[in-house]
């Protein structure tokens, strides 16, 4: 019953004259010249050279081939029939890859008409939607599409789903130098991290910054607070004036009062003028000291 269900909703999906039999993943099936879900060779499929995607997790990659032995291909992949008779890989590059790895003969695909625009914005969005890209794949994918036809930040933006500030950002990653952006690919800076080093005004200092937000655990907010305190630029130490020195003289007659005196002296100098503070110890002292103070007076 779970059968005939499921039989039902991919025909409605892709029309029931372009829907197979259920065929074993390793057994031969017909290639047929129109669209619809098929199975076909694997040696008729090839990948897609304007593919985003550039790095192949291997222990992922391992996984999906074993997953793929015991249970087959359970999702289609997308190609599009080129002009040479073979099948370029518009959507699911991976599942092809592991196929090949697990010894299958034939895959489940889903041939659809597409020109390069197409087939590129597909495999771009498949990849998003799957969030199987590096920032830096993120970039380039934008990037091809506006360079190779000419598409508008908007409408890019629009085609794969995303605002156009996010495109807007993901694109000035592309001016990272290679360094920095070697340590986005591999992941250990994330496209937050980097638009904060590309806010450090310094080109020259941009890789340390990375270093040391990679090194040091940062948050992006703390990124973003260590390049703000990098840009700011080094106080200069201001040229020492008179005025600096005169509590150097005055300290000295303090501490000469202090030792005339027997007591702690305090001098509070403003200026062309000041107060002396003078301690006393109970009564007895202060009469000593007033009595110091009227025979210096006298």
């Amino acid at each position: 019953m779970a059968n005939k269900s499921l039989g039902r909703g991919l025909s409605a999906l892709f029309g029931e004259e372009n829907l197979d039999a259920a065929i074993p993943p390793t057994s031969a099936a017909p290639v047929r010249p129109k669209n619809g879900f098929r199975n076909i060779p694997l040696r008729r499929i090839e990948p897609n050279r304007a593919q985003p995607r550039r790095e192949f997790d291997e222990k992922a990659l391992q996984e999906l081939e074993n997953s793929i032995r015991i249970h087959g291909v359970l999702a289609p992949i997308t190609v599009r029939q080129g002009d040479n008779g073979y099948y370029q890989i518009v959507a699911g590059e991976r599942r092809w890859r592991a196929a090949r790895r697990a010894g299958l003969d034939n895959i489940p695909a889903m041939v659809i008409d597409a020109d390069d625009q197409t087939m590129m914005e597909l495999a771009l969005i498949e990849n998003l939607q799957r969030e199987d890209l590096n920032p830096m794949e993120e970039a380039e994918g934008y990037r091809a599409l506006i360079d190779q036809f000419g598409m508008k930040q908007e409408t890019v933006a629009e085609r794969v789903g995303r605002s156009r500030s996010a495109v807007a950002n993901s694109l000035r990653l592309l001016s990272l130098d290679d360094d920095v952006r070697k340590l986005v690919t591999e992941g250990k800076l994330s496209s937050g991290h980097a638009r904060a080093v590309l806010a450090v005004q310094d080109a020259g200092k941009r890789l340390l910054a990375a270093k040391s937000m990679i090194e040091g655990g940062m948050s992006v907010r703390q990124a973003e607070a260590y390049v703000k305190r990098l840009n700011q630029p080094k106080k200069e130490k201001p040229e020492q004036s008179t005025k600096e020195f005169q509590p150097d003289y005055y300290e000295e007659v303090q501490r000469k009062l202090e030792g005339t005196l027997g007591r702690r002296v305090h001098i509070d100098h403003k200026k062309n003028k000041g107060k002396i503070t003078l301690e006393y110890y109970g009564d007895d002292d202060l009469e000593r000291l007033a009595n110091a103070l009227s025979a210096v007076i006298l």
